[in-house]
């Protein structure tokens, strides 16, 4: 093996796959990043290289925002080109947005091996484009890492080849237990430890373009921060705040703390900090569980089921009656549940197993 290509193009496929390109540096393995820019804004995105000290990506497509096919194609074709004159050995792609399924394809069709990290996962709801990107990325994969057995079993089931999976846990494990040491540097966040709160995210479809879905979720925030007096800090997703205007929804600046989207680090101290948090993020549901923070999860299914298995999470949708619920059983519940998700040694067990190949 002589050299990688990362694709990657969100937030968390950044926090990700850091772990594993950290391992590369440490290794002298050639590789290089393309950065599909699917995030598109400064501190959604560029921000997170810097604060993880990983170097910049050697490619960056700009492919933006825009309907699935019109991002898809950008990020396929730029790729393409990439590719065929870097000619690496091994492509790895994490996760399931729509830079994972264009990168992963574009590389089938050279063809390119390819390394799917964070394989396996299914919600069983095809009406999320994740869902889509996750099942055709695994099956066009020479080699799939999925976090935990169960994955595992649900590709096997799938009909894939035992031979090309191999069980590494999350890197997500080893990128929070990496960066949460870093917070002591930063004495900016310490403000956070100081503070009783609640923490919100929320970006999904199903939860912020509808106004009936986005206003029964927030009324009902709004409502559990009444009962416990505690404000609610709301790092706010440029679709979200979009859709929050366009809906005239009004929120109460007494209870909701806006924020423009955060850095890694910060947004790690909100988490670390909060009381509970509500989410809609897959990611968000993994670090909460890792850190012992228990989690509302803004969503009817999850393909992260074990935070649920273990007692870190619960589903509740956007439905008002089961948040109010579910705050209630959450907020006292133990917090002494079992992670899941791996040691946090995944990176180098996915660079071991490429080095086998």
């Amino acid at each position: 093996m002589s050299k990688i290509a990362f694709i990657l193009g969100t937030r968390p496929e950044i926090i990700k796959m850091s772990p594993v390109i950290r391992e590369c540096v440490t290794r002298k393995i050639d590789h290089f990043i393309i950065h599909s820019n699917q995030h598109y804004s400064d501190n959604m995105d560029a921000i997170f290289f810097r604060e993880l000290e990983l170097e910049p990506p050697k490619y960056n497509l700009n492919a933006g925002s825009g309907l699935h096919g019109e991002m898809t194609a950008k990020i396929l074709t730029g790729v393409e080109k990439i590719l065929l004159e870097e000619k690496p050995d091994w492509v790895l792609v994490q996760g399931d947005t729509n830079t994972v399924m264009a990168g992963a394809l574009a590389s089938s069709k050279l063809p390119l091996k390819i390394g799917h990290i964070e394989a396996g996962l299914r919600s069983y709801d095809r009406t999320m484009p994740e869902e889509i990107n996750r099942i055709v990325t695994d099956h066009i994969s020479d080699l799939l890492f999925p976090p935990t057995q169960k994955q595992a079993d649900i590709l096997i089931g799938e009909g894939i080849s035992p031979k090309k999976i191999v069980v590494t846990g999350n890197t997500i494990v080893d990128a929070v237990y990496q960066n949460v040491a870093l917070l002591t540097k930063h004495p900016e966040l310490e403000k956070y430890a100081k503070q009783q709160y609640f923490l919100l995210t929320t970006h999904r479809p199903s939860n912020v373009d509808s106004k009936e879905n986005l206003s029964e979720l927030l009324s009902a925030i709004s409502q559990v921060a009444q009962k416990y007096h505690f404000p609610v800090y709301f790092p706010i997703h440029p679709r979200t705040k979009k859709q929050i205007e366009v809906f005239g929804i009004s929120l109460d600046p007494t209870i909701f703390k806006l924020m423009d989207p955060t850095g890694y680090l910060e947004m790690l101290a909100l988490e670390k900090n909060a009381q509970l948090i509500f989410t809609d993020s897959g990611g968000i549901q993994e670090e909460a569980c890792i850190l012992h923070i228990p989690s509302i999860t803004l969503r009817d299914n999850t393909e992260r089921p074990e935070t649920v298995e273990v007692g870190a999470s619960v589903l509740v949708g956007h439905n008002k009656t089961k948040i109010l619920s579910a705050t209630d059983a959450m907020i006292n519940a133990p917090r002494n549940w079992s992670n899941p998700f791996g040691d946090g040694k995944t990176g180098i067990k996915i660079i071991n197993d490429l080095q086998k190949q």
